[in-house]
């Protein structure tokens, strides 16, 4: 049984200067940052990064300014996270709106989902968070309890676009 830290698209287009900012980005990105260079790295086995992807993303910028477009500076994670040892790196939303980190696939080209890139490490629990707390953060937890993971949301590294 082992456990996984999940960082859900903690993305310079995400924290503040961004084109869709959410108030607290940055202190998120420091604390996600202090988290897992901690010591015991929160007691995680694996730390695993989400990353909004957007190509085309059809209707999606509609509903929210653009942002997270590929080639971009704002695709790229924030600086405080940009070089930590994260495990894998799971990309969603290149062609239509993606909220959960379930709904990615491995950056490495393995073509694998978050889902199957946890259980065949024999990950059973995962810890939650990143940006925004009533959106990506809120879909990937929902998900992954829907799928047997036991899972816990980390508010204090988490920020929302309606903080209430």
């Amino acid at each position: 049984m082992a456990k996984a830290l999940i960082v859900v698209d903690v993305q310079k287009d995400f924290c503040e200067g961004g084109s869709l900012a959410v108030t607290g980005g940055n202190a998120v990105a420091a604390k996600v940052r202090e988290y897992v260079l901690d010591e015991d790295g929160g007691g995680a086995d694996y730390v695993v990064a989400t990353r909004d992807y957007h190509v085309d993303p059809g209707e999606h910028f509609g509903e929210w300014p653009v942002h997270c477009r590929v080639g971009t500076e704002g695709a790229d994670f924030h600086p405080a996270v940009a070089d930590l040892p994260f495990d894998a790196e799971f990309r969603k939303g290149e062609h239509a709106a993606a909220y959960s980190g379930f709904e990615g696939v491995d950056a490495s080209g393995s073509g694998q989902s978050l889902e199957q890139w946890l259980r065949a490490r024999g990950v059973t629990e995962v810890d939650v968070c990143g940006l925004a707390t009533d959106f990506c953060v809120a879909a990937t937890a929902k998900d992954a309890e829907t799928l047997g993971f036991a899972t816990r949301v980390l508010l204090e590294m988490s920020a929302a676009v309606n903080p209430g």
